[in-house]
């Protein structure tokens, strides 16, 4: 037997059979460069012709001189929205990841079980009420009133959701599917009261806000919802052991050693906190969360270890391509980037209820 062979025999042993962590590595890597050139491609594209090459050369040769303008549209517009996408589409990709994990089920997602409903009822409230009701809040929080407002509601709502749906330690996939429909109502119905009694200026925003985008990104927003998404980040890996062992069952996960309470509160006021932030400063944006945790366990498996950075690279990735389609489909125009993420995500979440038959099944 050659050299060659005996160092793959020795590797096929040392790795069990279906071990895809070395593929999961790998992946990361990949999609951390793909994030890399994507996020380059979305500083260039756009209804201006203003080039982040030409940014870069004028940065490193004093003889190359580049435009006021187009120092503004990069600097002070397109890096900013890139950074906002970045922070948003990992945000809900995790979310989603974190999500499935909890519930132990494929179809939690913060947009399909109104968890995102309630984060938009706490923006909503800020946006039309900050002037008169809720004034006092928005003087004591300034900036951070409005994330922080989508993070209570988006944290109610998870946290009535779990109530609802889990019974004995179970959670119910038809409960947690019609909990999350009735809570999105509810707090559609209240978000309608006060859309009613919003004025012209505030309906003309709200209206484009619902549809979500990323139009709107300044150093501000990012200042606002930017550390509260980080924070949010920054904890979920640590949940990876704990979603693992989640999977055998909450009993068996506790004879595992992991405090499963605990576990599920961090994890509910992550998923709340990431949700509500990104909520509040782009609007709807829906199907990140449930498209890119499937597109990733096809390929490395349900290991949350790396599933959650995976998702968070494949996340920013996605929606970075959606804002870029978003800005030149129908340039000088600018279409939501809701409605491109629902065109993609609807087709795909139909297909993985017929690819999973049994999940008609409930």
């Amino acid at each position: 037997m050659s050299v060659t062979q005996e160092a793959t025999s020795a590797m096929r042993r040392a790795r069990p059979a279906g071990d895809r962590s070395h593929i999961a590595r790998l992946t990361i890597l990949g999609l951390a460069g793909a994030l890399v050139f994507v996020s380059l491609f979305s500083l260039t594209a756009g209804a201006s012709d203003a080039s982040v090459v030409d940014l870069i050369r004028a940065t490193l040769s004093s003889d190359i001189e580049i435009s006021a303008r187009d120092r503004v549209i990069i600097y002070d517009i397109r890096l900013p929205r890139v950074a906002l996408g970045i922070l948003i589409g990992a945000a809900l990709a995790v979310s989603g990841a974190v999500m499935q994990g909890l519930f132990r089920n494929p179809l939690a997602d913060p947009g399909l079980v109104g968890v995102s409903a309630g984060a938009g009822l706490g923006a909503i409230s800020i946006i039309v009420l900050g002037g008169t009701t809720l004034g006092p809040v928005v003087a004591l929080l300034g900036i951070y009133a409005l994330p922080f407002a989508a993070f209570l509601g988006g944290l109610a709502t998870t946290l009535l959701l779990y109530k609802v749906a889990t019974r004995r330690g179970q959670t119910s996939v038809a409960t947690m599917l019609l909990a999350g429909i009735a809570l999105g109502a509810m707090a559609g119905a209240f978000s309608g009261v006060l859309v009613y009694l919003a004025d012209d200026n505030q309906l003309r925003d709200l209206t484009f806000w619902g549809l979500g985008s990323l139009a709107g990104a300044t150093w501000t927003k990012i200042l606002a919802a930017g550390p509260i998404i980080v924070l949010a980040l920054v904890a979920s890996p640590f949940l990876a052991r704990g979603l693992n062992a989640l999977a055998l069952g909450e009993g068996a996960a506790h004879h595992l050693g992991v405090p499963v309470q605990r576990l599920k509160n961090i994890a509910i006021v992550a998923v709340a906190a990431a949700t509500g932030a990104s909520v509040a400063v782009s609007g709807g944006i829906g199907f990140v969360g449930i498209v890119v945790p499937h597109l990733l366990r096809l390929s490395i498996g349900p290991d949350h270890r790396y599933l959650l950075p995976a998702s968070a690279l494949l996340g920013a990735s996605l929606l970075l391509l959606a804002d870029a389609v978003s800005r030149t489909i129908v340039a000088p125009a600018e279409l939501p980037i809701g409605i491109v993420t629902a065109a993609v995500g609807a087709p795909f979440f139909l297909w993985i209820l017929l690819r999973r038959r049994g999940v008609l099944d409930l």
